[in-house]
């Protein structure tokens, strides 16, 4: 008998992420950690259909230039499903898009000759169906916090009990909600989707966090020293009711860099980094909203007397105010400084402050030894970097799960203040430079400072050899193996 000389395939991992940028860039980051592992990986990409182009037309040529900014990793696209009559609701029109997308993933499954795993976004917990049918295992990669993620996973169960009066969250004002694993959260506090429990985006939410047990297990983008009462309560099973919780695997920090490591790449270091060259250590306020975040023209000019009242070092990067506030766009146009902000403001804080257009490297700015704290919107990207550089926050969030990760830096990190004004329409010069000088100059802002520099030694160690990150990782791909 002759022997087989046909090599037996590669099991595949496939990730599946929706559109947004936002989510496919910490799956691409997730690809490049397996691949160094050296298994196969793929990250199979929806197709918008032409009837939502309108919606989706900055997510697409996003993504084409994430694609072409990581040749190491495999992109598969998949077909664009048919959707002849788009819901009107741009979220719920997104939903739909992935949920007429799991027939071809299902298909483009069972065309690999072996799959060691689907690793999915949250928001592609429709693609569990095609995990199924094509007998592959599924796993999510939850790249908000473990905190997010235990109150949501006891949403169901919350909505359930309460079914019969219970308010909604957008009646119960500041009134305090407990779920296991996290301090108390402000009902105002949880996101819009969530807010009107009657609403078809609350109903879709709720769905998603209620199928997330049929699993076999989340990874999460955080480290256990962060969030050590949230991943307990994950592990205890105490925030899924009536099932099983899943195995949940903790392997961050895994810092998503985006356009840093494509300018990088190129050659190019950005000129704010060459300004704070000339800064004295831990002396700058840095000021970035992410990259769909803006404020309105009055808010702007707030933040401008706020800063120069203050007296600091500051690092503003400004994005033009959106048209509709109520839309997120990645390809707005570029702010008119000297129209937007106070006149004269430029001038007279040139020799202490700098204004940058759009974006700048984040990652190497809370990096850099002149970065002395950070005014962001909480996004949990940015409260990650922010953590594992050591850099004090200034909590200002403004949509998504934002208000939760505020409350989970301030009352449970104790790695930040918050921006009061942060829910009104408006917050004042006054806070601003109150907020500020606080940080930087009283001794509750030494006292940050402390505890950053001991998340900061913490997320290095979590991901060192032995390390609780690098532990959890290994221990997924044990379970993968025994999945195959």
């Amino acid at each position: 008998m002759e022997p087989n000389h046909n090599p037996i395939p590669t099991p595949t991992v496939v990730l599946h992420a929706c559109l947004g940028v936002g989510h496919l860039i910490p799956m691409v980051e997730l690809a490049k950690l397996l691949l160094r592992r050296g298994l196969a990986v793929v990250i199979a990409v929806p197709t918008p259909p032409a009837s939502t182009a309108d919606y989706f037309a900055s997510s697409a040529s996003a993504v084409g230039a994430l694609e072409a900014a990581s040749p190491s990793v495999s992109f598969h696209h998949l077909p664009p499903p048919d959707y002849p009559a788009p819901d009107p609701d741009p979220f719920l029109q997104m939903l739909d898009v992935l949920r007429l997308t799991v027939p071809a993933l299902a298909a483009f499954l069972r065309s690999l000759p072996s799959v060691a795993a689907l690793v999915l976004d949250l928001f592609c917990v429709d693609a569990l169906d095609a995990a199924a049918s094509a007998a592959v295992t599924a796993y999510f990669y939850y790249t908000s916090s473990a905190g997010d993620l235990a109150a949501f996973l006891h949403l169901p169960h919350y909505f359930a009990a309460t079914a019969c009066g219970g308010a909604s969250f957008k009646d119960m004002g500041k009134a305090l909600l407990r779920f296991p694993g996290v301090p108390p959260i402000p009902a105002s506090d949880m996101p819009h989707t969530v807010l009107d429990r009657a609403d078809r985006t609350c109903a879709a939410r709720v769905g998603h966090y209620g199928r997330i047990p049929e699993a076999r297990g989340v990874l999460i983008n955080t480290y256990e020293w962060l969030e050590a009462r949230a991943v307990r309560a994950l592990r205890d099973g105490a925030c899924v009711h009536g099932r099983a919780t899943p195995p949940v695997y903790p392997i961050g920090p895994l810092i998503v860099r985006g356009q840093d490591a494509a300018s990088e790449a190129e050659g190019e270091r950005h000129a704010c980094l060459a300004w704070l060259d000339a800064q004295p250590e831990r002396s700058v306020v840095f000021l970035c909203f992410g990259s769909l975040g803006a404020v309105s023209s009055a808010q702007l000019k707030e933040i401008a007397r706020g800063l120069e009242c203050s007296g600091h070092r500051f690092l503003w990067v400004v994005r033009r105010p959106p048209d509709d506030p109520s839309k997120f766009s990645l390809s707005r146009p570029e702010p008119d400084l000297e129209a937007l902000l106070p006149e004269g403001f430029l001038e007279r804080t040139k020799d202490r402050g700098m204004v940058v257009r759009m974006w700048a490297p984040q990652v190497e700015v809370l990096r850099h030894t002149a970065t002395g704290a950070f005014v962001t919107h909480c996004g949990w990207n940015s409260v990650l970097e922010a953590a594992s550089a050591g850099v004090p926050m200034l909590c200002w969030p403004l949509y998504a799960e934002q208000r939760l990760n505020k409350v989970f830096v301030v009352d449970e990190m104790k790695a930040g203040v918050v921006v009061d004004g942060y829910d009104e329409e408006i917050v004042t010069a006054e806070e601003v430079e109150k907020k500020v000088r606080l940080v930087m100059e009283s001794e509750e802002g030494e006292r940050l400072r402390e505890r950053l520099a001991l998340a900061k030694e913490k997320a290095a160690e979590a991901l060192a050899d032995g390390g609780s990150s690098r532990v959890a990782f290994e221990e997924f791909l044990n379970d993968l193996n025994i999945a195959k």
